[in-house]
């Protein structure tokens, strides 16, 4: 679908429904009204400085658990603001790297067109409508607040240094800062079965250990290059001592992720580790993919690519 045709659309639903707003004097919720909050930028496909397909909200939201504040990026869902969906609540996808994931504006190296993808898909009736919330990351300081344990191989930005991360933190914000911020200003579906959680590298760490650090929280996890290496294989014991796991997790990983063939070696066979440990815990092929990119390598182009092969297997219908 093009961008033009899609801001047709954005103009038809917003003409619609602004009257609608107009004539209330105040919103039945919190959640049926984001119009008007102060602070908060709207990028839509209209904006032809950015990249962005759909209507994308940009939220500052201030961290007591961090004393910082960064931007939430939320793509709403298409016709979110209709009258005929004001009851409607919809399923949640938590990534991290927000700043990476909707716009080449905002990503130097690329992004991962989760905007575009999300459109394609749930136009095609494939996937579900649903929000997409882009944490986005602290910056220099992205080693020690995404790494639960260290990371004996970088010795850049105290990621070797335990007492440096903040990973753990890291998840308790996730969980109660932010998820309950956006289900309280949007129509969110509750429960596990409508939450999902994921990200890259280090970001597809601290998603892999937050699942299993809150069971019960998440059904569906996307974690893509992750170092499983970190906290000499920490996350791998996690996984081996977890009692309970998601309900589908799709985890991705190229031939080509460190510029040495032999050490790109290592790093697919510690994903087949992992998978071997889910596999053993019950997790049979509807439940678990791994993809594996012949050639893939670490950075947005490869997770880009094999996304629609991930939500397609995490939410298809």
């Amino acid at each position: 679908m093009s961008r033009l045709w899609i801001a047709m659309l954005l103009a038809s639903s917003l003409a619609v429904t602004a009257p609608l707003r107009a004539q209330s004097a105040k919103p039945k919720s919190k959640a049926q009204s984001t119009a008007n909050t102060p602070g908060v930028t709207t990028i839509t496909s209209f904006d032809k400085d950015h990249t962005v397909i759909g209507w994308l909200e940009i939220i500052p939201f201030e961290s007591k658990i961090f004393h910082n504040t960064r931007m939430l990026r939320v793509l709403v869902p298409a016709n979110y603001f209709s009258p005929h969906n004001v009851h409607r609540s919809y399923p949640v996808l938590y990534l991290q790297d927000g700043q990476n994931l909707f716009d080449e504006a905002t990503s130097p190296k690329g992004e991962w067109h989760v905007d575009e993808t999300v459109e394609h898909l749930v136009g095609g009736f494939k996937i579900p409508p649903m929000f997409v919330v882009g944490i986005d990351n602290a910056g220099d300081a992205r080693s020690s607040e995404y790494l639960p344990y260290p990371d004996p191989l970088n010795d850049k930005d105290g990621a070797a240094d335990e007492k440096n991360l903040q990973g753990k933190e890291y998840a308790r914000f996730l969980t109660t800062e932010v998820m309950p911020f956006i289900e309280k200003r949007y129509r969110i579906a509750r429960g596990a079965m409508n939450t999902g959680l994921g990200g890259s590298s280090y970001g597809g760490d601290v998603a892999l250990y937050t699942e299993l650090e809150y069971p019960g929280v998440f059904g569906y996890v996307l974690v893509e290059s992750p170092e499983l290496w970190i906290g000499k294989n920490q996350l791998l014991k996690d996984a081996q001592s977890a009692k309970q796991l998601p309900r589908k997790i799709y985890i991705g990983i190229g031939t080509a992720e460190a510029s040495e063939p032999t050490r790109s070696t290592e790093i697919v066979n510690q994903v087949r580790d992992l998978e071997a440990i889910l596999v053993k815990k019950g997790m049979g092929a509807s439940r678990l993919r791994v993809a594996i990119e012949e050639g893939g390598q670490r950075d947005e182009a490869a997770w880009s690519r094999r996304l629609p092969d991930a939500l397609l297997f995490l939410y298809g219908q």
